[in-house]
């Protein structure tokens, strides 16, 4: 990556090191979408191992009322819940790192003014 070629200034109210946040801002991005597909992929596979069995004839649900069929893959859907809390976060945590940064640039920008 690039180093910035604006000049440094020797204001205090600077946080971050703006190539840094950059980065990290794109690792929790990639971060997130990488562990969503992970927890999609591990749900959909336990969905067919659930299905496969009935489709075949092996698993026989006759005699079961409408809500216990419902529920019979409410687990493997229940799987995906913490892919979607993680990817959730880690967006959040990109767009709070990349919204404090340009706060920080704004407040750069400020100081040269005076």
């Amino acid at each position: 990556m690039n180093r910035s070629t604006e000049q440094r200034t020797t204001f205090l109210g600077t946080y971050f090191d703006r190539d840094t946040a950059l980065r990290l801002a794109r690792w929790a991005g990639l971060l997130a979408w990488v562990l969503l597909g992970l927890y999609t992929y591990i749900t959909l596979v336990a969905i067919g191992q659930q299905v496969l069995p009935i489709l075949s004839g092996a698993i026989s649900y006759d005699g079961m009322n409408i809500f216990d069929r419902m529920s019979i893959l409410t687990p493997q859907i229940t799987q995906l819940t913490p892919g979607l809390v993680y990817f959730v976060m880690l967006k959040i945590a990109q767009q709070v790192l990349l919204i404090l940064l340009d706060v920080e640039d704004n407040t750069r920008r400020a100081a040269r003014k005076q």
